[in-house]
């Protein structure tokens, strides 16, 4: 059985919150000397202007999804009874390393306890926390008692069946006897009994009757309220809560010329396959992801449940419920809550998903909007647009914990659809992404990437910016640019594929052409192993494509130290020229460009040993 272990005990802090998304850094300038970097990395001519630093924390202005409720992290609040803060430490497995912020709270002892004081009513919680798997690997299950100024409040019910994964990084399994384990931490959320007003203490507390042991990351608090039907005589209500009432319904909605839709009201929907929409466009409605809450069959796994639509119902709308699935590893193929493919003109908007496989997959899809909604504790990608799928909008929404790309867009061409183009992905957050990165993007044109704050991946970089194709027909980079603009990326970056790092951001030119893209506004904090990798796909021992046409503008990099663990030599770099990524690559070929760079902190500022690519500082 894994054990929640402990470290150091640090000294409790006051209870800090983060409203309304995370924080950035400001971009300092630099002056207008300029420096090329080749071979082997020698700077000349640099000039730093007047001012450039670190912001202080009160300049700091947010980026990233702005969402309704406030995030408490447990190092931060006041802990007592035997509870320890543990970390910072970034070890995969551990509950300190793969938490926010990569420390925690752990509540070993009875007694132990986290708690805070809150900045805002509210009537709900949800934690973040790690218990033991069970020794089979099939989770257990646990409580935790909640107390609002001293009196217990309610007990929260906890179980790890959707985390604790072992073995091979690629393909974990739900057998403790297959390795060393990943993604150990989950989510659990419940009402309070009443509503809590601001400035009450709400505390996290191991009782004699809670009989695991726990760390807990964070709790988020928020008030909400139920949604009324919006036009009863416009819309068709279920006349239960199982599956066939749902569908009979959707049916009714798409039959009837006087109905715009179907209203769902607040209750626990049971469902055991995917919903089919089609006929006609149809608003598909809750009472709010808090109300109306979809389940997957508690006594099975992987259940491939969520909603199927075709062209036919273009122009629907799917808001304001919440679907929790079964998932307890990745299956590739089913899980997605939104299978899409060449439809158009659809929203879907507040919506909560966790235990699935990815919220929205879009193949083909046009003009479609995704905007306030939370994606949690996913085995693959949040969103993903490919095969085409060009003038979507995605905003405000946040992936904590997803299994893939938390935000992705893959210029495939295998299901037809031509480009990716015309794409804005804004106001997004990503948090804890445990595999792969918390956006990607292979190849399209004229697509845009703005706002965004990610951190704390695990394994891999905060960015991905590649022309891979994976051996998948695909199209590479435009020449319309590719464009992020006004990004923070904290603690990022990690090591996969054996023993090959990643980055805050990794720029890999690869099968496809790789051109037109347009960084700026930017800022790297404390990256795992380096600031920004710069990468080149070889075959046969020859490179396929060049990075051309690349830009960085206004970007600050700062606290890239050497990781001092085994990959402790490719460490430490703000920028770095990855000479030989692994067996059978070579350097990075090509040149990039840089304006007003900002280097802070960092072991070695720009590493670039190689004779092929040329990094230019103007």
């Amino acid at each position: 059985m894994n054990q929640i272990g402990s470290s150091e005990q640090l000294v409790p802090a006051v209870s800090p919150v983060v409203r309304g998304g995370p924080s950035r850094r400001r971009v300092a300038g630099l002056a207008a000397s300029a420096v090329v970097v080749l071979a082997v990395g020698i700077l000349t001519a640099v000039s730093w202007s007047d001012g450039a630093g670190t912001a202080d924390a009160a300049d700091i202005p947010p980026t990233g999804a702005s969402m309704p409720y406030d995030m408490y992290e447990a190092e931060d609040g006041d802990v007592g009874g035997g509870a320890q803060v543990v970390g910072p430490n970034r070890t995969i497995g551990n509950v300190a390393g793969e938490a926010s912020g990569r420390r925690a709270v752990t509540l070993n002892s009875t007694g132990a306890f986290v708690q805070w004081t809150s900045t805002a009513a509210t009537n709900t919680l949800v934690t973040r926390f790690s218990i033991p798997d069970s020794a089979g690997g099939g989770g257990t299950n646990a409580t935790l008692n909640v107390y609002v100024d001293d009196a217990l409040n309610t007990t929260i019910d906890l179980t790890s069946k959707h985390a604790w994964l072992y073995g091979a990084e690629a393909s974990p399994n739900n057998s403790p006897g297959s390795g060393t384990p990943r993604h150990i931490y989950d989510e659990a959320n419940t009402f309070l009994d009443g509503t809590i007003p601001a400035g009450s203490t709400i505390k996290l507390q191991k009782d004699a009757d809670n009989t695991s042991t726990y760390a807990i990351d964070f709790v988020s608090l928020e008030e909400v309220s139920e949604l009324a039907n919006p036009d009863p005589t416009r819309y068709a209500v279920p006349a239960g809560f199982t599956q066939q009432d749902v569908q009979a319904a959707l049916d009714t909605a798409r039959q009837d010329t006087n109905l715009v839709g179907v209203y769902l009201p607040a209750g626990d929907y049971q469902t055991g396959n995917k919903f089919q929409v089609f006929g006609k466009a149809v608003d598909v409605v809750g009472a709010g992801p808090w109300y109306t809450r979809f389940f997957a069959p508690t006594g099975q796994e992987n259940t491939d449940v969520g909603f199927r639509a075709d062209a036919t119902a273009n122009g629907s709308t799917f808001a304001h419920f919440a679907v929790f699935g079964n998932y307890t590893s990745r299956i590739d193929g089913p899980g997605k809550v939104f299978d899409f493919s060449n439809v158009a003109d659809m929203t879907v908007d507040d919506i909560w998903t966790e235990h699935q496989v990815v919220l929205y997959w879009g193949t083909n899809s046009d003009d479609s909007t995704i905007t306030n909604s939370r994606i949690r504790n996913m085995f693959a990608d949040g969103i993903n647009m490919t095969n085409g799928s060009s003038g979507n909008r995605v905003s405000n929404v946040e992936s904590r914990a997803s299994g893939d790309d938390s935000f992705a867009l893959f210029n495939a061409i295998d299901a037809g659809g031509g480009e990716v183009t015309g794409n804005v992905y804004e106001n997004l957050t990503s948090i804890l992404t445990w595999r792969a990165a918390g956006l990607a993007v292979y190849g399209g044109s004229d697509n845009t990437f703005r706002n965004i704050y990610i951190a704390d991946t695990l394994v891999y970089s905060g960015i991905t910016i590649s022309s891979l194709d994976f051996g998948i027909p695909m199209n590479g980079f435009g020449t319309t640019p590719t464009v992020f603009d006004d990004i923070s990326i904290v603690r990022a970056g990690g090591h996969f594929w054996g023993a090959q790092t990643f980055p805050a951001i990794w720029v890999f030119s690869a099968s496809k052409v790789f051109q037109g893209i347009r960084v700026s506004n930017v800022s790297i904090v404390d990256p795992t192993y380096s600031g920004i990798m710069f990468q080149t796909n070889y075959v046969g021992g020859a490179p396929q494509n060049p990075i051309t046409d690349t830009t960085f503008t206004n970007v600050t990099i700062s606290g890239a130290q050497k990781s001092g663990d085994e990959f402790d030599a490719k460490s430490g770099f703000g920028l770095w020229a990855n000479p030989l990524p692994e067996a059978g690559q070579g350097p990075a070929v090509g040149a990039v460009t840089f304006a007003n760079l900002v280097l802070e902190n960092n072991a070695v500022d720009i590493e670039n040993v190689t004779s092929t690519l040329t990094i230019n500082v103007n």
